[in-house]
């Protein structure tokens, strides 16, 4: 069994919603409204969370760019006894997301560490896909350059169990194309600011996403499902 230091606070792993603030668990309301410290990925948008439920709890930014000093601020605290939410900029944190490495100096230190679930993209996409949900994988995000981007693509083209990525709105074409060129024309199911006003869901064939994206200014989070390799399981008729 883990030894966990009894005498530390408490690290809360607090699942926040994707887009609609009422997609929030009361559970994480209490738990935000009684910590002593709510470490956020985006200041902002977990503000806007505290003041839709009057929540007071003082705020601290931890995000990708955090250095090693302020994890080690936060680790005193815990070892001091504070309690600390940790709240992504949306959705669960530690799912791609610069949540794992304080996760990660917790368990090393013996910090207690629970888990308030939560909303998440990736669960939220599978289940709009109308692919196969017994076996899915989660991939994140796709390497920026081109080169390395391809690489990766050419790894998992065997691939049988659904795949979930998640695509930049910056190079979305770019990505989808080298998908397609690796990969084959596939069921695949899009789903870009899920859960928010202008939730686009789309289900279909690689190309024809393609086609439906041409000359179109792409914004958003962008969620992305495409079927396994060979796989018999999809729902889709073919």
């Amino acid at each position: 069994m883990e030894k966990i230091n009894k005498s530390t606070g408490t690290l809360y792993i607090c699942g926040t919603p994707i887009g609609n603030l009422e997609d929030i668990t009361l559970r994480t309301i209490r738990i935000l409204g009684e910590v002593h410290l709510i470490a956020s990925e985006d200041t902002r948008s977990t503000g806007k969370i505290l003041e839709k439920f009057n929540i007071k709890t003082p705020q601290i930014s931890y995000h990708r760019h955090s250095n090693t000093r302020k994890k080690e601020k936060l680790l005193e605290e815990l070892k001091n006894g504070k309690n600390i939410a940790l709240v992504s900029e949306a959705g669960m944190p530690g799912i791609s997301d610069p949540g794992e490495e304080l996760i990660a100096l917790c368990i090393e230190e013996h910090i207690k560490i629970i888990a308030i679930p939560g909303c998440s993209s990736v669960t939220t996409a599978v289940a709009l896909s109308g692919l196969s949900t017994r076996r899915f994988v989660f991939e994140g995000f796709l390497p920026r350059e081109g080169k390395g981007r391809r690489r990766r693509l050419r790894l998992l083209k065997d691939e049988s169990r659904t795949i979930v990525l998640y695509l930049s709105p910056h190079r979305v074409c770019k990505e989808l194309k080298d998908i397609l060129s690796i990969w084959g024309d596939r069921q695949v199911f899009w789903g870009r600011e899920l859960t928010k006003k202008f939730e686009e869901c789309w289900r279909g064939n690689l190309s024809n996403l393609l086609s439906h994206l041409e000359n179109r200014k792409i914004k958003g989070e962008i969620t992305f499902v495409i079927e396994g390799f060979f796989s018999e399981e999809s729902v889709i008729d073919k």
